[in-house]
């Protein structure tokens, strides 16, 4: 038996201002209307199908934020704004932004919003009756195909395609916010019924191994450029993995088992932290487990098993993702015709099933939960309704959360030492090593020796501090289109610094990529 075990991950990085609560970027409200309700409300349809959510606890905060009216989204205020008030320049902004979509699967299946995109494309005129036909297709458009489909008011407002009024535009986004509302009790409800285990990652989604110390990006590759100052805080580590618990208890009344380390970063350094949180079981990428067993080929025996990680703390379970079979679904079959896709995939299945002689094997496909499917047709619910419904029919395939599996199969595989990485290229190139990350990585040392300092920071402090270790600001330098990210992190760390009452450095005034 094939025993397959999704693992869906669910994250944006931390927008708020903590010092105004207004929130720079969207990204949280438009994808938690789009991906995180209807990924796990789809399962209803089949009730065989086991996965496994991974939430991040900064994600969920900002959710609840929404709930509860503790933060300000510009975005959303110049949608609410009558289109008849909006000035020049806010006219300008929602030009320039409303149309953040993917256009070929979003835009152009709504005909009244491609011809607004024609006509921005080509520098046209647009009316007060375009400006509101723009400020609520782009809302309308982020909300899953689902739930426009399946709320009423929302599938009235597809139907009517153009000339809309202010009446129209406040059900859409009155209905994003109890979208929103839905998200949560959903998790735990469909926990309570054991049809998915949610696991958690470190709260605010840093790279553990490189708080506990940068220089442990050289373990992963001995050519990584450092730092000119080693970044050397394991207690920081130690709290993301503590405060996610806490946060996690709070919030579906038990304690996790199961971590996604942020990029499924790992290192020796972080599993004693992990281990006395009470975690049962880890995921990483199939790269680390060859790394770390000195395996140069690959090897499915090993690859499709969990391992046991057994420490002086304690033991720890670890699975590793299929990175083939994961990026399948991730980056490949959006490009194809859903059957096509479902076929291929199950034939890879088939073929795992038939090399093990029917034995059971475990196969862990680990990925985003929520970017792939605006590339797909209809938000993928094409494909994965297909996908499940095949998978639920077959003979020899049978989904899994990884708790289950580790209760029916304990770990026999031992690891004796964990090789440092994450899951792009076994190592932390996306995070450090380049010009404007080590940069960077030098910017928040001087924050974390400035707070150090300080006696009593306060909790908003190391609030903002732990913000502030977040692996997406990393990510981006270097690569960031439009500065969003750098313009982020600079008011992150000159926030700390008010906050300190502490002058910021002269170099935050200015972006640090061109």
């Amino acid at each position: 038996m094939v025993y397959l075990a999704f693992i869906f991950h669910m994250h944006q990085p931390y927008y708020k201002d903590l010092l105004t609560q207004e929130s720079g970027l969207p990204w949280v409200r438009l994808h938690g209307v789009k991906d995180y309700l209807d990924m796990v409300q789809i399962l209803s349809k089949f009730p065989k199908i086991k996965q496994t959510f991974n939430v991040v606890p900064s994600l969920f905060e900002q959710v609840e934020d929404y709930n509860n009216a503790g933060v300000k989204d510009k975005y959303l205020e110049l949608s609410a704004k009558p289109a008849a008030q909006l000035n020049e320049s806010e006219k300008k902004f929602i030009l320039h932004n409303f149309f953040s979509i993917n256009s070929d699967k979003v835009i152009h299946t709504f005909p009244r919003y491609y011809q607004l995109h024609f006509k921005k494309i080509h520098n046209q005129h647009f009316s007060e009756q375009d400006f509101l036909d723009l400020q609520l297709y782009f809302n309308l458009a982020w909300i899953d195909p689902s739930l426009r489909q399946n709320i009423p008011e929302l599938k009235k407002i597809v139907l009517k395609e153009r000339f809309f009024n202010e009446e129209d535009k406040q059900i859409v986004l009155d209905k994003q916010l109890a979208i929103l509302k839905e998200i949560i009790p959903a998790y735990r409800l469909y926990n309570r019924n054991n049809q998915i285990e949610i696991s958690v990652t470190p709260y605010y989604h840093p790279i553990l191994p490189l708080l506990c110390s940068t220089n442990i990006a050289k373990e992963a590759n001995k050519k990584t450029v450092l730092p000119k100052e080693e970044f050397n805080y394991p207690q920081d580590a130690k709290d993301q993995i503590k405060t996610a618990v806490e946060f996690y208890k709070q919030r579906f009344d038990h304690a996790p088992l199961g971590m996604w380390p942020s990029e499924e970063s790992v290192s020796e350094h972080i599993l004693p932290f992990i281990i006395k949180a009470g975690i049962k079981w880890i995921v990483a990428d199939e790269a680390i487990l060859f790394k770390s067993l000195k395996i140069k080929k690959r090897d499915t025996k090993l690859l499709y098993q969990p391992h046991l990680l057994k420490r002086r703390e304690g033991e720890l379970n670890i699975v590793f993702r299929d990175r083939n079979l994961s990026d399948l679904i991730g980056f490949v079959y959006h490009g194809m015709k859903e059957p096509d896709a479902v076929k291929n995939f199950m034939k890879h299945l088939e073929n795992i099933d038939k090399a093990f002689k029917g034995k059971d094997t475990l196969v862990t496909i680990a990925m985003d939960g929520e970017n792939a499917w605006e590339f797909y047709r209809n938000d993928g619910h094409d494909f994965l309704e297909l996908f499940y419904q095949h998978i639920s029919e077959s003979d020899f395939v049978k989904t899994t959360t990884i708790s289950q599996y580790l209760k029916l199969a304990p770990a026999k595989n031992q690891i004796k030492h964990l090789n440092a990485g994450s899951w792009i290229y076994g190592e932390f190139g996306k995070w450090i090593g380049s010009p404007y990350k080590v940069k960077a990585w030098e910017w928040l040392a001087d924050a974390r020796k400035a707070i150090g300092k300080i006696k009593d920071p306060g909790d908003l402090a190391w609030k903002q501090m732990y913000i502030l270790e977040g692996s997406d600001w990393f990510w981006w330098y270097g690569e960031d289109p439009d500065g969003s990210f750098d313009k982020l992190f600079r008011l992150h760390l000159s926030n700390l610094y008010k906050m300190l009452k502490i002058d910021a450095p002269l170099y935050l005034s200015n972006p640090l990529t061109p």
